[in-house]
């Protein structure tokens, strides 16, 4: 599986405040776009899976969700999300 418990908590330690943060919209953020980049390589193969590719859309729509969420209570920890991992807009 792509997605372990192990590397959930490594991403909640990264972008989180611990590893146990998974609450927070920056944790949240980094998980979304870590299976959006999965999700990404997986259609890049199999150009006719429409339910992936319906999944991916919904998710990056939580993502932008969150981030606008994000950006209206604390524009400071916006933009260092944004920075780190490279997302435009």
């Amino acid at each position: 599986m792509y997605l372990d418990a192990a590397k959930k908590q490594e991403i909640f330690s990264k972008y989180g405040k611990s590893n146990t943060d998974t609450g927070s919209p920056e944790s949240q953020i980094a998980l979304f776009s870590y299976r959006i980049a999965h999700l990404t390589e997986h259609l890049k193969a199999n150009k006719k899976d429409y339910s992936t590719e319906r999944s991916l859309t919904m998710l990056v729509g939580k993502r932008r969700r969150l981030l606008n969420y994000l950006k209206d209570r604390d524009i400071e920890r916006y933009r260092s999300i944004v920075k780190e991992l490279g997302l435009r807009k």
